[in-house]
């Protein structure tokens, strides 16, 4: 798909880290882009800066999801690309001791739930939403093509650490539905894919210690540093404006596989 103002996009966690990056990508291309996001302040000065449209958008909720699909068509026509960067983390053992006194811990199944429900549903959700949309454009070449999806999973959806079940969960369900998606979509010129990072340099990493991030660089067989979020926008691009490539995914990581911990 070839990106230009004729284009419009939403970026699903786009007022930062990966998502943020992506909705830079795209509006320096000239695409029309909604920021779909939780954080009003952030995602307001960026749309902004790039003459997009933010959406408060939580993306767990119906409601919100439709009422910011209609305020980005409003404002930009009916959106062709849908990158899903939504998504949060947790660290919580399946069982676990308390350690002073021994005692079992259990899960807290809520905390799993969300996880599940903002990662996967959420996801789900947006693309289900997304491509009701879609389906009333007309082709925009040859092949017959309307749309493009471009999903966020992790690395953990292959190589889930200790701590992280309901995490990998999630983003495993989100590498798994790709190609079914795709499937789904073959008839309708909608193409689907996925992107798997690995440790980037999001505002959740750079939160951190300069030593604990030295120190997960050090674990990154090559290049020997964190991921940038401009390089997972130039990969989501680079999905959007290949053609021939649907129903996959791609893992962009340095090469680490990660161990238990």
């Amino acid at each position: 798909m070839k990106l230009d103002n004729s284009i419009a996009a939403v970026v699903t966690g786009g007022a930062s880290g990966l998502g943020e990056a992506t909705v830079r990508a795209l509006a320096a291309h000239g695409v029309k882009v909604a920021i779909f996001d939780m954080n009003a302040e952030r995602g307001e000065a960026i749309a902004a800066e790039i003459g997009g449209t933010f959406c408060a958008v939580n993306v767990t909720d119906d409601a919100s999801v439709i009422t910011g699909f209609a305020k980005a068509r409003a404002a930009h026509g009916q959106e062709r690309i849908l990158v899903n960067c939504a998504g949060i983390a947790t660290a919580i053992k399946t069982v676990g001791r308390d350690r002073e006194t021994g005692a079992i811990k259990g899960y807290p199944m809520d905390s799993f739930e969300k996880v599940i429900a903002v990662n996967l549903v959420g996801t789900f959700r947006c693309i289900a939403k997304s491509v009701e949309g879609m389906l009333t454009l007309d082709p925009i070449d040859a092949d017959g093509q309307r749309g493009v999806i471009v999903n966020t999973a992790s690395v953990a959806a292959q190589d889930g650490q200790i701590g992280q079940a309901a995490y990998t969960a999630s983003k495993a369900g989100v590498l798994g539905m790709t190609l079914p998606i795709a499937r789904d979509l073959m008839n309708e010129g909608v193409r689907v894919n996925t992107i798997l990072p690995g440790i980037f340099m999001t505002p959740m990493m750079a939160s951190l210690p300069p030593k604990a991030q030295e120190s997960l660089a050090a674990a990154i067989p090559f290049p020997k540093r964190l991921g940038r979020p401009e390089e997972y926008a130039q990969t989501a691009l680079f999905l959007i404006e290949h053609d021939y490539i649907n129903g996959e995914h791609i893992r962009m990581d340095g090469a680490i596989r990660m161990g238990p911990r």
